[in-house]
């Protein structure tokens, strides 16, 4: 028979490129290179500087200057406690500005005074539901005339999310005060009347934007800021003096806006938008119109409008059943700030984790890895090359028939799987392509092509590289099925191209179904969902079929050993390398390693927190690439020990099952993070989490299942086989 006679020492290639890739990982430190180039005088400097800071800040402090409002006190406090998340650049960094990290390369823009500035309404949502509704679906005033002009387009991803902002009905144009005005009259009863008691029970937010910024109630006196104001406040019986609770509705709006005027630049730069809302019941009996007057509120003499428990507005129907009549009204302050339109951002991310723990998320996950290659580096150098040499030099049949361990099944080791090789080509295959979209979207995210505040952008950027990347699935499941001496190719480029799509889209139109009847902004339009199967189908299919054609005509994968005709007998294998043992002890590192990171995620994803450090989540993946990779060896080669040919699959779930703990960790954050009221709202987490979950073990199993087969392609490549 022939022999292959390679040298042992090239068992130490991959060995090599772990450690490398793990130096690499660690090198950045937590300040970057540029501390090696620092000399000692200016490290001195450095520390010396950053002390003074601290200093000021603790001395600001305790003479209780707020960090939210926009004196330079404010100011000075906010850029102390933001000083490292405008930090850029990894080996030498410099100083920016959020709006440069937020939204790099978007300038300013400039009005001219008494300009017309629309004031878009946004989602109006809840962190105890993941249901929103859109602002007209409220009783609320009608859209205003000049919807039309400023209707803005959608992407792929903002209408998936149900974004859709319009203009509100408060006017307003740059300079001009607006005194209390009224706007319009609802009557609100019956079915309606409930759902608002519900929703302001639920405590569900009005979100508005201008010039980009989202509103914000922020006080002074109680140093705290939020995006978006409550549609109403529930007062308890020990309020009221009333049996039950009794709910109330915030009917008038007190909208500040801040600018800035400078010789550098023409006209007005918007730099704060906040709002402080009121809830009063207006004095007025009949219909309203431009030129009603209301006696709380444009009347001459009229009192300042202010929330007073005497004249708040209740939610409730009149003695005999009436519907309840609110009056919406509003009132428009502009002041002069000297806050530089540049910093406007940083009230939004006061609070929000320090950027260091990121490092520490990558420093834990790095732990890991250099674990793992240990490991990995113990039995490829100093196990598998014994082993080898010892192999070898065997030279009589009685030696070769005291033959234990991995080599004893070379001939059986690179044996199709009889269980469905077909199921299992198509999840590696999707797998890869899943990888191969997420890596491209954090590559176009570091380029600056695609930015995560804006909003739906990168969700769309997610879809369209996954389709754009069938052809990668394609091809790798093709390789796979021809490995396995399957013929039906047309079945398997089929399954790969429908599979994972399918179970998604089966999963989202019934969480749809329910989202539709309860009126929620997230229900998809069937016009949406023609536009996603015609992406399937026209686009994603296609590069599925290109790849698969290439991925069939190319050669079959290269083996170092020749197959039995009858499979080996499988003797029983230790506890933890044998099914399910080791498919849960193989997760538990791969989810390890992206367990800090995943927080953050998850508060993005869930608590409506900013999210926008793709280039540490970038690094986050590869160190899940490397652990999936390296598990997968370790438990790859205690099998092999265990005279276990059967890898194929016990590869593939020895990493996937990782996508069991992320679920699990999310019915954890559904516990304790999230204070979910009703069905739909856990429905739709439940949901949205077991497709992250499918995502992330399809990943994580084909990283596992390919790391395997190199590894074997490399231990049994460096044995002499007779």
């Amino acid at each position: 028979m022939p022999t292959n006679r390679t040298h042992p020492k090239r068992v130490s290639l991959l060995v090599s490129s772990l450690a490398l890739f793990a130096v690499v990982a660690l090198c950045p430190s937590r300040n970057g290179l540029v501390d090696a180039k620092l000399t000692h005088m200016s490290r001195k400097e450095v520390k010396q500087k950053e002390a003074e800071a601290l200093e000021k800040y603790i001395e600001l402090k305790e003479k209780g200057a707020d960090e939210v409002s926009n004196t330079d006190q404010a100011v000075a406090l906010r850029n102390y406690q933001l000083r490292k998340k405008k930090m850029k650049g990894v080996i030498r960094k410099k100083e920016v500005t959020l709006a440069q990290v937020l939204f790099p390369g978007v300038s300013p823009e400039e009005y001219d005074l008494h300009e017309e500035v629309p004031i878009f309404a946004e989602l109006v949502e809840s962190k105890k539901t993941q249901v929103p509704f859109e602002y007209y679906d409220l009783p609320v005033c009608a859209i205003p005339s000049i919807a039309k002009k400023y209707k803005k387009r959608k992407n792929l991803g903002s209408k998936l999310q149900g974004r859709d902002p319009k203009p509100s009905p408060f006017p307003a144009s740059v300079g001009n005060d607006v005194g209390c005005t009224p706007i319009c009259k609802v009557n609100i009863g019956g079915t309606k009347l409930r759902w608002m008691r519900k929703l302001v029970e639920r405590q569900y937010r009005v979100h508005l934007t201008l010039d980009q910024l989202p509103v914000l109630m922020r006080s002074k006196e109680l140093n705290y800021a939020v995006r978006g104001y409550p549609l109403g406040f529930k007062a308890p019986p020990s309020y009221t003096k009333l049996k039950n609770d009794e709910y109330y509705l915030y009917n008038h709006l007190k909208f500040t806006i801040t600018y800035k005027e400078d010789s550098d630049f023409e006209g007005v730069r918007i730099t704060g938008f906040d709002v402080h809302p009121v809830s009063v019941d207006h004095n007025f009996k009949g219909d309203l119109d431009s030129n009603s007057v209301v006696d709380t509120c444009n009347a001459d003499g009229s009192d300042e409008v202010v929330n007073d428990p005497e004249s708040f507005l209740a939610l409730r129907s009149g003695p005999t059943g009436e519907p309840l009549s609110v009056i919406y009204s509003y009132e428009v302050a502009w002041e002069k700030s000297d806050l530089a339109w540049a910093d406007r951002w940083d009230v939004y991310l006061i609070g929000s984790p320090d950027d260091d723990i990121h490092y520490f998320a990558i420093v834990n996950s790095l732990m890991i890895v250099l674990f793992l290659t240990g490991a990995v580096a113990t039995i490829m150098i100093r196990t598998l090359r014994k082993d080898i040499a010892g192999y070898n030099e065997m030279q009589t049949l009685e030696e070769a028939q005291e033959e234990t361990g991995w080599k004893l099944v070379h001939g059986d080791v690179f044996r199709p799987p009889s269980f469905s090789p077909m199921l299992l080509s198509v999840c590696v295959g999707t797998g890869v392509q899943i990888g191969a979209a997420f890596v491209l979207t954090m590559l176009c995210t570091i380029a600056k092509l695609v930015s995560p505040m804006k909003k739906g952008q990168t969700l769309t950027a997610v879809i369209v590289l996954y389709v754009l990347s069938g052809s990668v699935s394609g091809y790798v499941s093709s390789r796979i099925y021809k490995f396995c001496d399957a013929k039906a190719w047309k079945r398997n480029t089929l399954a790969t191209a429908a599979a994972f799509p399918g179970v998604l889209v089966a999963m989202f139109l019934f969480l749809d179904f329910f989202l539709a009847f309860a009126g929620a902004a997230t229900s998809v339009s069937f016009f949406t969902i023609i536009a996603l199967f015609l992406l399937w189908i026209c686009v994603s299919t296609p590069l599925v079929f290109v790849g698969s054609y290439f991925g069939f005509r190319a050669e079959k994968f290269y083996v170092p050993t020749k197959t039995n005709q009858i499979a080996r007998f499988v003797p029983e294998n230790v506890w933890f390398a044998s099914p399910p043992v080791s498919f849960l002890l193989g997760g538990i590192l791969p989810f390890g390693s992206v367990c800090i990171e995943l927080f953050f995620i998850m508060n993005a994803l869930w608590l409506h927190q900013i999210y926008y450090v793709m280039g540490f989540l970038l690094m986050v993946l590869m160190i899940l690439a490397a652990t999936c990779a390296e598990v997968s060896m370790v438990m790859c080669y205690l099998q092999l020990c265990g005279e276990d040919h059967r890898w194929w699959w016990k590869s593939f779930f020895n990493c996937a099952s990782a996508g069991i703990y992320l679920f699990l960790y999310a019915l954890w954050f559904l516990s304790t993070k999230l204070e979910l009221v009703g069905f739909l709202p856990v429905a739709v987490y439940l949901t949205y989490m077991s497709m992250i979950s499918l995502a992330f073990s399809l990943f994580c199993g084909s990283v596992g299942f390919l790391s395997a087969f190199m590894f074997n392609q490399l231990i049994y490549g460096a044995l002499k086989v007779d």
